[in-house]
Protein backbone atom coordinates (compact mmCIF):
# COMPACT_ATOMS: atom_id res chain seq x y z
CA UNK A 1 0.00 0.00 0.00
CA UNK A 2 1.08 3.58 -0.65
CA UNK A 3 2.29 5.57 2.33
CA UNK A 4 -0.04 8.35 3.39
CA UNK A 5 1.06 11.98 3.36
CA UNK A 6 -0.71 14.89 5.06
CA UNK A 7 0.21 18.52 4.50
CA UNK A 8 -1.55 21.87 4.83
CA UNK A 9 -0.99 25.50 3.94
CA UNK A 10 -2.41 28.61 5.58
CA UNK A 11 -4.52 31.12 3.59
CA UNK A 12 -2.76 34.03 5.27
CA UNK A 13 -1.86 35.86 2.06
CA UNK A 14 -1.15 35.37 -1.61
CA UNK A 15 0.93 32.27 -2.30
CA UNK A 16 4.54 32.92 -3.28
CA UNK A 17 7.38 31.45 -5.25
CA UNK A 18 8.66 30.18 -1.90
CA UNK A 19 5.39 28.33 -1.25
CA UNK A 20 5.45 26.86 -4.74
CA UNK A 21 9.05 25.59 -4.66
CA UNK A 22 9.07 24.70 -0.97
CA UNK A 23 5.72 22.88 -0.78
CA UNK A 24 3.34 22.96 -3.73
CA UNK A 25 5.76 21.60 -6.35
CA UNK A 26 6.45 18.65 -4.07
CA UNK A 27 2.72 18.11 -3.45
CA UNK A 28 2.13 17.80 -7.19
CA UNK A 29 4.77 15.05 -7.43
CA UNK A 30 3.65 13.31 -4.26
CA UNK A 31 0.07 12.81 -5.40
CA UNK A 32 1.42 10.48 -8.09
CA UNK A 33 3.32 8.22 -5.69
CA UNK A 34 1.61 8.54 -2.30
CA UNK A 35 -1.86 8.46 -0.75
CA UNK A 36 -2.09 12.25 -0.25
CA UNK A 37 -4.38 14.37 1.90
CA UNK A 38 -3.94 18.15 1.60
CA UNK A 39 -5.72 21.01 3.33
CA UNK A 40 -6.15 24.78 3.39
CA UNK A 41 -5.44 25.38 7.09
CA UNK A 42 -7.86 28.21 7.86
CA UNK A 43 -8.24 27.24 11.54
CA UNK A 44 -4.52 27.84 12.09
CA UNK A 45 -4.72 31.26 10.46
CA UNK A 46 -6.98 32.88 13.07
CA UNK A 47 -4.28 32.92 15.75
CA UNK A 48 -3.61 36.27 14.06
CA UNK A 49 -6.64 38.57 13.76
CA UNK A 50 -8.19 38.42 10.26
CA UNK A 51 -10.45 40.79 8.36
CA UNK A 52 -13.48 38.55 7.57
CA UNK A 53 -13.94 39.71 3.98
CA UNK A 54 -10.24 39.37 3.13
CA UNK A 55 -10.06 36.06 4.99
CA UNK A 56 -12.89 34.51 2.96
CA UNK A 57 -11.25 35.76 -0.23
CA UNK A 58 -7.85 34.34 0.75
CA UNK A 59 -9.33 30.93 1.60
CA UNK A 60 -11.15 30.65 -1.71
CA UNK A 61 -8.23 31.94 -3.76
CA UNK A 62 -5.75 29.64 -2.00
CA UNK A 63 -7.94 26.62 -2.75
CA UNK A 64 -8.40 27.67 -6.40
CA UNK A 65 -4.71 28.47 -6.89
CA UNK A 66 -3.59 25.07 -5.59
CA UNK A 67 -5.94 23.43 -8.09
CA UNK A 68 -4.46 25.65 -10.81
CA UNK A 69 -0.95 24.61 -9.76
CA UNK A 70 -1.83 20.97 -10.37
CA UNK A 71 -3.51 19.39 -7.36
CA UNK A 72 -5.89 16.80 -8.80
CA UNK A 73 -8.77 15.66 -6.58
CA UNK A 74 -8.93 12.42 -8.58
CA UNK A 75 -5.46 11.66 -7.19
CA UNK A 76 -5.62 13.25 -3.71
CA UNK A 77 -8.04 14.55 -1.08
CA UNK A 78 -7.96 18.34 -0.85
CA UNK A 79 -10.26 20.12 1.60
CA UNK A 80 -10.70 23.25 3.69
CA UNK A 81 -9.73 22.49 7.30
CA UNK A 82 -12.67 24.16 9.09
CA UNK A 83 -15.12 22.12 6.96
CA UNK A 84 -14.01 18.96 8.81
CA UNK A 85 -15.10 19.48 12.41
CA UNK A 86 -13.12 16.53 13.73
CA UNK A 87 -9.99 18.70 13.51
CA UNK A 88 -11.34 21.00 16.22
CA UNK A 89 -12.62 18.13 18.37
CA UNK A 90 -9.39 16.16 18.34
CA UNK A 91 -7.37 19.34 18.88
CA UNK A 92 -9.16 19.94 22.22
CA UNK A 93 -8.57 16.36 23.35
CA UNK A 94 -4.89 16.58 22.41
CA UNK A 95 -4.55 19.92 24.22
CA UNK A 96 -5.47 18.09 27.43
CA UNK A 97 -2.46 15.82 26.93
CA UNK A 98 -0.05 18.57 25.82
CA UNK A 99 2.31 19.84 28.57
CA UNK A 100 2.28 23.64 28.78
CA UNK A 101 6.05 23.58 29.18
CA UNK A 102 6.45 21.85 25.82
CA UNK A 103 4.05 24.25 24.12
CA UNK A 104 5.73 27.35 25.51
CA UNK A 105 9.14 26.19 24.27
CA UNK A 106 8.01 25.96 20.65
CA UNK A 107 9.99 28.31 18.41
CA UNK A 108 6.91 29.46 16.50
CA UNK A 109 5.11 30.43 19.74
CA UNK A 110 8.08 32.52 20.85
CA UNK A 111 8.39 34.17 17.42
CA UNK A 112 4.70 35.03 17.02
CA UNK A 113 4.39 36.19 20.62
CA UNK A 114 7.07 38.77 19.88
CA UNK A 115 5.64 39.77 16.48
CA UNK A 116 2.02 40.00 17.66
CA UNK A 117 2.52 41.11 21.25
CA UNK A 118 -0.85 42.88 21.28
CA UNK A 119 -2.66 39.56 20.65
CA UNK A 120 -0.87 36.72 22.47
CA UNK A 121 -3.88 34.42 22.56
CA UNK A 122 -4.27 30.83 23.73
CA UNK A 123 -4.38 29.64 20.12
CA UNK A 124 -0.77 30.74 19.63
CA UNK A 125 0.20 28.49 22.53
CA UNK A 126 -1.90 25.44 21.59
CA UNK A 127 -1.28 25.71 17.83
CA UNK A 128 0.96 22.57 17.88
CA UNK A 129 -1.89 20.49 19.36
CA UNK A 130 -4.17 21.46 16.46
CA UNK A 131 -1.36 20.68 14.01
CA UNK A 132 -0.87 17.30 15.71
CA UNK A 133 -4.58 16.62 15.32
CA UNK A 134 -4.41 17.44 11.61
CA UNK A 135 -1.70 14.82 11.17
CA UNK A 136 -2.92 12.10 13.53
CA UNK A 137 -6.52 12.11 12.27
CA UNK A 138 -5.48 10.43 9.02
CA UNK A 139 -2.93 7.80 10.16
CA UNK A 140 -0.28 9.83 8.40
CA UNK A 141 3.06 8.19 7.56
CA UNK A 142 4.96 11.24 6.27
CA UNK A 143 4.61 14.99 6.75
CA UNK A 144 6.49 17.17 4.21
CA UNK A 145 7.81 20.17 6.13
CA UNK A 146 10.55 22.76 6.00
CA UNK A 147 13.39 22.54 8.48
CA UNK A 148 11.76 25.25 10.59
CA UNK A 149 8.67 23.03 11.09
CA UNK A 150 10.47 19.86 12.15
CA UNK A 151 9.98 20.76 15.82
CA UNK A 152 6.21 20.46 15.35
CA UNK A 153 6.57 16.94 13.98
CA UNK A 154 8.65 15.94 17.00
CA UNK A 155 5.93 17.38 19.25
CA UNK A 156 3.29 15.38 17.33
CA UNK A 157 5.29 12.17 17.61
CA UNK A 158 5.82 12.62 21.36
CA UNK A 159 2.14 13.37 21.90
CA UNK A 160 1.05 10.30 19.93
CA UNK A 161 3.53 8.06 21.78
CA UNK A 162 2.31 9.45 25.13
CA UNK A 163 -1.34 8.71 24.36
CA UNK A 164 -0.57 5.28 22.90
CA UNK A 165 1.31 4.49 26.12
CA UNK A 166 -1.74 5.41 28.21
CA UNK A 167 -4.58 3.96 26.13
CA UNK A 168 -3.03 1.43 23.75
CA UNK A 169 -2.58 1.82 20.02
CA UNK A 170 -4.61 4.84 18.85
CA UNK A 171 -2.28 6.79 16.58
CA UNK A 172 0.25 5.97 13.89
CA UNK A 173 3.60 7.68 14.60
CA UNK A 174 4.42 10.00 11.66
CA UNK A 175 7.82 10.97 10.27
CA UNK A 176 8.96 14.29 8.82
CA UNK A 177 9.88 14.44 5.15
CA UNK A 178 12.22 17.32 4.27
CA UNK A 179 13.09 17.90 0.57
CA UNK A 180 16.75 18.63 -0.17
CA UNK A 181 16.51 21.42 -2.75
CA UNK A 182 13.95 24.20 -2.72
CA UNK A 183 12.85 23.39 0.82
CA UNK A 184 13.41 26.96 1.92
CA UNK A 185 13.33 29.93 -0.47
CA UNK A 186 14.61 33.14 1.06
CA UNK A 187 13.64 36.80 0.75
CA UNK A 188 14.90 38.56 -2.38
CA UNK A 189 15.95 41.52 -0.23
CA UNK A 190 17.32 39.75 2.85
CA UNK A 191 18.58 36.19 2.18
CA UNK A 192 18.77 35.52 5.92
CA UNK A 193 14.95 35.59 6.11
CA UNK A 194 12.40 33.22 4.61
CA UNK A 195 10.23 34.46 1.72
CA UNK A 196 6.84 35.19 3.32
CA UNK A 197 3.35 35.34 1.81
CA UNK A 198 2.30 37.78 4.54
CA UNK A 199 4.73 40.40 3.23
CA UNK A 200 3.90 41.93 -0.17
CA UNK A 201 7.00 43.76 -1.40
CA UNK A 202 9.97 43.48 -3.74
CA UNK A 203 11.24 40.78 -1.36
CA UNK A 204 8.52 38.35 -2.46
CA UNK A 205 7.34 36.98 -5.80
CA UNK A 206 3.70 35.96 -5.89
CA UNK A 207 2.54 33.08 -8.08
CA UNK A 208 -0.04 35.47 -9.55
CA UNK A 209 2.42 38.32 -10.22
CA UNK A 210 2.47 39.36 -13.89
CA UNK A 211 5.56 39.10 -16.10
CA UNK A 212 6.75 42.69 -15.73
CA UNK A 213 6.56 42.56 -11.94
CA UNK A 214 8.50 39.28 -11.79
CA UNK A 215 11.23 40.62 -14.06
CA UNK A 216 11.51 43.85 -12.07
CA UNK A 217 11.73 42.05 -8.72
CA UNK A 218 14.40 39.63 -9.89
CA UNK A 219 16.50 42.41 -11.44
CA UNK A 220 16.36 44.35 -8.16
CA UNK A 221 17.05 41.40 -5.88
CA UNK A 222 20.15 41.20 -3.68
CA UNK A 223 23.06 39.03 -4.86
CA UNK A 224 26.45 39.61 -3.22
CA UNK A 225 29.76 41.38 -3.81
CA UNK A 226 31.05 38.86 -6.36
CA UNK A 227 30.26 38.49 -10.05
CA UNK A 228 30.52 34.75 -10.77
CA UNK A 229 27.51 32.46 -10.59
CA UNK A 230 28.83 30.14 -7.88
CA UNK A 231 27.07 28.28 -5.06
CA UNK A 232 28.71 28.49 -1.62
CA UNK A 233 27.56 25.64 0.63
CA UNK A 234 26.08 26.77 3.95
CA UNK A 235 26.02 30.45 3.01
CA UNK A 236 22.89 32.67 3.10
CA UNK A 237 23.70 34.82 0.06
CA UNK A 238 21.49 36.27 -2.62
CA UNK A 239 23.22 34.31 -5.39
CA UNK A 240 22.73 31.06 -3.46
CA UNK A 241 19.04 31.90 -3.16
CA UNK A 242 18.72 32.67 -6.89
CA UNK A 243 20.54 29.46 -7.78
CA UNK A 244 18.21 27.47 -5.53
CA UNK A 245 15.23 29.03 -7.29
CA UNK A 246 16.64 28.33 -10.77
CA UNK A 247 17.66 24.79 -9.80
CA UNK A 248 14.20 23.97 -8.43
CA UNK A 249 12.31 25.36 -11.43
CA UNK A 250 14.58 23.95 -14.16
CA UNK A 251 15.39 20.68 -12.35
CA UNK A 252 19.14 21.16 -12.80
CA UNK A 253 22.02 20.84 -10.34
CA UNK A 254 24.15 23.69 -9.00
CA UNK A 255 27.09 22.31 -10.98
CA UNK A 256 25.05 22.46 -14.18
CA UNK A 257 24.05 26.05 -13.42
CA UNK A 258 27.67 27.07 -12.82
CA UNK A 259 28.70 25.48 -16.11
CA UNK A 260 25.80 27.08 -18.04
CA UNK A 261 26.66 30.58 -16.78
CA UNK A 262 30.44 30.27 -16.39
CA UNK A 263 31.00 33.09 -18.92
CA UNK A 264 28.12 35.28 -17.72
CA UNK A 265 27.63 37.68 -14.83
CA UNK A 266 24.74 38.20 -12.46
CA UNK A 267 22.77 40.29 -14.97
CA UNK A 268 22.36 37.46 -17.50
CA UNK A 269 21.63 34.93 -14.75
CA UNK A 270 18.92 37.17 -13.28
CA UNK A 271 17.27 37.53 -16.69
CA UNK A 272 17.21 33.77 -17.23
CA UNK A 273 15.93 33.14 -13.70
CA UNK A 274 13.07 35.61 -14.26
CA UNK A 275 12.30 33.95 -17.61
CA UNK A 276 12.13 30.52 -15.95
CA UNK A 277 9.73 31.80 -13.27
CA UNK A 278 7.52 33.50 -15.87
CA UNK A 279 7.35 30.34 -18.01
CA UNK A 280 6.31 28.32 -14.96
CA UNK A 281 3.71 30.72 -13.56
CA UNK A 282 1.99 32.09 -16.69
CA UNK A 283 -0.11 28.95 -17.39
CA UNK A 284 -0.90 28.65 -13.67
CA UNK A 285 -2.12 32.26 -13.58
CA UNK A 286 -4.33 31.65 -16.64
CA UNK A 287 -5.84 28.47 -15.19
CA UNK A 288 -6.48 30.21 -11.86
CA UNK A 289 -8.46 32.90 -13.66
CA UNK A 290 -10.61 30.24 -15.33
CA UNK A 291 -11.26 28.39 -12.05
CA UNK A 292 -12.24 31.57 -10.20
CA UNK A 293 -14.89 32.26 -12.85
CA UNK A 294 -16.47 28.85 -12.21
CA UNK A 295 -17.74 29.15 -8.62
CA UNK A 296 -20.00 26.07 -8.96
CA UNK A 297 -16.96 23.93 -9.75
CA UNK A 298 -15.05 25.34 -6.75
CA UNK A 299 -17.98 24.74 -4.38
CA UNK A 300 -18.41 21.19 -5.63
CA UNK A 301 -14.71 20.43 -5.21
CA UNK A 302 -14.28 21.60 -1.62
CA UNK A 303 -17.64 20.23 -0.44
CA UNK A 304 -17.05 16.75 -1.90
CA UNK A 305 -13.51 16.59 -0.58
CA UNK A 306 -14.58 17.69 2.91
CA UNK A 307 -17.10 14.82 2.99
CA UNK A 308 -14.41 12.29 2.07
CA UNK A 309 -11.99 13.68 4.67
CA UNK A 310 -14.73 13.75 7.33
CA UNK A 311 -15.46 10.05 6.84
CA UNK A 312 -11.83 9.19 7.53
CA UNK A 313 -11.46 11.65 10.43
CA UNK A 314 -14.71 10.56 12.09
CA UNK A 315 -13.46 6.98 12.42
CA UNK A 316 -10.32 8.16 14.22
CA UNK A 317 -12.23 10.48 16.58
CA UNK A 318 -14.68 7.64 17.39
CA UNK A 319 -11.74 5.42 18.37
CA UNK A 320 -10.18 8.17 20.50
CA UNK A 321 -13.48 8.81 22.30
CA UNK A 322 -13.91 5.11 23.06
CA UNK A 323 -10.34 4.73 24.35
CA UNK A 324 -10.59 7.78 26.60
CA UNK A 325 -13.95 6.71 28.05
CA UNK A 326 -16.54 9.06 26.60
CA UNK A 327 -20.05 7.63 26.39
Amino acid sequence: MKKRIFSAIQPSGRLTLGNYLGSIKNWIKMQEDYDCIFSVADLHTITVRQNPENFRKNILETYALLLACGLDTKKCIFFIQSHVREHSELAWILECFSPVGDLSRMTQYKDKSNRYSENVNAGLLTYPSLMAGDILLYDTDLVPVGKDQKQHIEFTRNLAIRMNGIYGEIFKIPDAFIPNVGAKIMSLKDPSKKMSKSVESDATIGILDDEDIILKKIKRCVTDSGSKVRFTQGSLTGINNLMTIYSSIKNVSFDEIEKEFENDGYGKFKEQTAKAIIEKFTPIREKFSQIMKNKDYLLREFENNAKIASEIAARKVKLVREKIGFI
